[in-house]
């Protein structure tokens, strides 16, 4: 059944009449929701998802040959964690999100799940892998209905990958909820224990399972305040839909930290997703941002929308303009490719240097280089060749090739580069290791001269709101000067995008995004235990597992790791 196209949506939070505090006012809402109380049979729930049962698949690391096979990645890059989608009211809700889950593989590789409803029984199938490699036809015949939500997710490796795959399903005693999440929980440590002491069970690590433990203790009604009155207790940053039996319902943080869109098919179907590429593939037209701090209910009455509590100044995070997003997006309300090209040209002409041709580290770097190439007036050309078809494991050979990960994914075009002066045109530098080994290739290609320009600031501070990023030691510019930088990639000369000029591009909008991974300024502190996915990864030669620690690190270990690190 298509949701009606009457809808209460707000136009903005901060003001709306609908904002309430679920705790204080629990049975006040200003719209139309139909509130119902009588309780629901626990409904079975067909699920493969990790709280109901961890299912191991694949070969155990202990295979005999584990040892000639390498994790690969070969970007020395921030990882945005998570994707999410949500369709109401389409018969064809888990197919459609098997698409859109497609347009956003981009946002995690590792695992990938869909969660659908019939007849008031949750069904899901979640796995490890691509969307491609998880789902099949047989697969999506076991996700009947019209509804739906999904998942993708970037992660560790090994196990603990394994049983954090979205979306994850649990029942309580008024039924059943999914529910996929994008961000991250900065208090997740204090919330977990806190339930823990109180009798709760924990089966992942994710904080994601902390927010339906506290729906299910939850004794607002009806559904939806139960999740206003967890997110109240919430910090930092998430983007989640949630399905139950008869709804879908999506939510966004105060801050608006991670995106979140709302769109429409021709039928009438309501589609969320992270990003607007999903809505494109799957023929939605775009409608609106969810707000930071709203939460919207779909079901048989239509749309309707209610503040999930007075938020602050949104803090969203630009880095979905630098990399994460596709350029095909149109994230924060901003065209993502516009972004990328201006920034190119506010290094071109902020940062400009006697070249020959303009090259980008492919394929984050590519619309910036096209916006120097322009502003400069020299020849953008193709100088390095990214191959798409590396696996995320590969059998490196007895005899060890150097920058062998860098060398699997890109490829110099001597043609282009030989005897030139190169600008190579990159979004970021996170360690600088990728970086020296890109030089060195274009280099050993034959360029006369190699000059870097970074469409990005110095990244000198981790993020903690749902982007995978080494500890502040790790990170090259939160320890050497850009001349130090230089020196350590081996380029002759090196530009970063000026903090300052890229808020003067934003002009108005600037105060609207977070820097804190350019500032260490937070606008949510994280407390207690911070997290650590994937400092132990280098270029896809990935560390000991022990380096892994449970996916966790205590603050005062990761500030004491800083200082080894810049020893």
């Amino acid at each position: 059944m298509a949701a009606s196209t009457a809808s209460t949506a707000v136009a903005g939070c901060a003001t709306s009449s609908t904002c309430l505090n679920a705790r204080i006012h629990p049975s006040t809402t200003s719209f139309t929701l139909p509130i119902k109380t009588p309780q629901k049979p626990l409904h079975i729930t067909q699920s493969k998802n990790p709280i109901s049962e961890i299912i191991s698949t694949g070969k155990s690391s202990s295979d005999s040959d584990a040892d000639s096979v390498i994790s690969f990645d070969g970007d020395d890059k921030p990882r945005e964690e998570c994707g999410v989608v949500g369709i109401y009211g389409d018969a064809e809700a888990s197919r459609l999100c098997y698409l859109a889950l497609h347009a956003l593989q981009h946002r995690g590789q590792e695992g990938a799940g869909i969660v659908s409803v019939l007849d008031n029984v949750l069904h899901s199938v979640t796995g490890v892998g691509l969307v491609s490699e998880v789902f099949s036809e047989s697969k999506l015949d076991k996700l009947p209905g019209d509804m739906a939500i999904g998942h993708v997710r970037y992660s560790t490796a090994g196990a603990s990958m394994l049983k954090n795959v979205q979306p994850f399903v649990a029942g309580y005693r008024f039924g059943s909820v999914g529910v996929a999440h994008n961000g991250n929980l900065v208090n997740y440590q204090a919330l977990r224990e806190e339930l823990e002491e109180n009798g709760s069970i924990f089966n992942t690590s994710s904080d994601t399972e902390v927010v339906l433990h506290l729906i299910a203790i939850s004794k607002a009604r009806p559904f939806f305040l139960r999740i206003v009155e967890a997110c109240e207790k919430l910090e930092g940053a998430y983007s989640m839909v949630f399905l139950t039996e008869d709804k879908l319902v999506a939510v966004r943080d105060p801050f608006g930290f991670r995106p979140l869109v709302m769109g429409r098919r021709s039928n009438g179907a309501v589609v969320f997703a992270s990003e607007t590429c999903a809505l494109d593939l799957i023929e939605a037209t775009y409608e609106r941002e969810v707000y930071p701090g709203e939460v919207i209910v779909v079901d048989k009455d239509g749309v309707q929308s209610v503040c999930l509590m007075p938020h602050f100044e949104p803090k969203s995070c630009i880095f979905e303009h630098i990399y994460f997003a596709l350029p095909n997006s149109v994230v924060f309300g901003r065209s993502v490719y516009e972004s990328r090209r201006k920034f190119g040209e506010i290094l071109a002409t902020e940062s400009p240097v006697d070249c020959d041709v303009v090259i980008a580290v492919p394929d984050s770097g590519v619309v910036a280089a096209l916006g120097y190439a322009a502003k400069a007036g020299v020849a953008f050309q193709q100088g390095l060749i990214r191959s798409h078809y590396v696996g995320r494991t590969f059998i490196e050979p007895s005899q060890k090739i150097r920058d062998f990960g860098v060398k699997l994914k890109l490829s110099p075009v001597r043609a282009v580069l030989e005897g030139k002066r190169v600008v190579v045109v990159d979004d970021s530098i996170v360690r600088g290791t990728t970086s020296s080994k890109i030089v060195r290739l274009i280099k050993e290609a034959g360029a006369k001269e190699v000059h870097m320009r970074i469409s990005s600031p110095p990244i000198i501070a981790s993020c903690y709101y749902g982007v995978d990023t080494p500890s502040p030691g790790e990170l090259i510019s939160n320890r050497m000067s850009v001349e130090e930088i230089r020196e350590f990639i081996g380029c002759d000369s090196l530009a970063f995008l000026p903090i300052d000029s890229l808020k003067g591009m934003l002009g108005g909008d600037a105060t609207s995004f977070c820097y804190a991974c350019f500032s260490g300024k937070y606008p949510v502190e994280p407390t207690g235990k911070v997290k650590r996915v994937g400092d132990f990864l280098d270029d896809g030669l990935s560390g000991s597992m022990e380096s892994i620690d449970g996916g966790w690190l205590s603050e005062n270990r990761s500030k004491e790791e800083g200082v080894k690190s810049s020893a």
